[in-house]
């Protein structure tokens, strides 16, 4: 795992944890909103680094390292988290974990329930194809599998693929879809989706309410998955930007 810093080392603190497929280039627009107002830690997940090959090993091993760096580095405390699709079920590991504060928390459309066992494999073999035909961008492959992505997505997952290939996008998308969140904690948890993701997404938003009768669901219209963040960096920014 690498983590990328940027911003004033005495501002509070943000940390961003980019999705499955994607490289924490992602979070580039909005860290250059916010670098002058927080101490900014971009995560890079194992089996999609950038320039390095690696595997994906867990979701719980990749929320102990974040974990381990936050206690190490900054007293066990964050300001802020975010986390994208992914990278918002590793920041749920965390929040389950409570092995740190949190004081506030951003799931962007995280996958927190499983999904029937049977469905598994044939969805990660999909994804895998799916994330491999953005390496080998041809028109072809993009009008098969791409109506529901957009240019960015592609652009990412085309930068990462060498990384871990389809074993990684296989083994975070098996480990992701397999496991359930029991708990959570935190003072204030915020969960994202957009409504061309809602048949997804939706389910998941009901299972925090479950957990966290307090959390605050935000729907936005429109948006497919990690669009608004994409699209209206400005807007994430100023909501992160409200947190302090």
């Amino acid at each position: 795992m690498d983590f990328a810093v940027y911003g004033r080392e005495e501002a509070p603190s943000l940390l961003l944890i980019p999705g499955l497929g994607v490289s924490y280039e992602i979070f580039y627009p909005l860290i250059d909103l916010l670098k002058d107002r927080f101490h900014i830690i971009s995560v890079g997940i194992d089996g999609f680094l950038l320039g390095e090959a690696s595997a994906f090993t867990s979701v719980d091993d990749q929320a102990g390292q974040i974990i381990q760096y936050v206690q190490r580095n900054l007293n066990g405390h964050l300001d802020v988290a975010y986390g994208l699709s992914l990278g918002g079920k590793i920041l749920s590991r965390i929040l389950e974990r409570n092995e740190f504060v949190i004081d506030h928390a951003i799931m962007d459309a995280a996958p927190l329930l499983p999904l029937p066992k049977w469905s598994v494999d044939p969805l990660r073999y999909y994804q895998s194809l799916n994330v491999w035909t953005c390496y080998h961008w041809t028109g072809f492959w993009r009008w098969v599998f791409h109506s529901h992505y957009f240019d960015v997505l592609l652009d990412e997952c085309k930068k990462v693929w060498p990384s871990g290939r389809g074993k990684a996008v296989r083994d975070g998308y098996k480990d992701v879809y397999t496991h359930k969140l029991e708990s959570i904690h935190g003072a204030d948890i915020h969960y994202w989706y957009g409504t061309k993701e809602a048949f997804v997404a939706k389910p998941q938003a009901k299972h925090l309410l479950t957990l966290c009768l307090d959390a605050r669901i935000e729907v936005f219209p429109k948006m497919n998955h990690g669009q608004f963040l994409v699209d209206h960096p400005d807007e994430v920014a100023r909501r992160i930007l409200s947190f302090v």
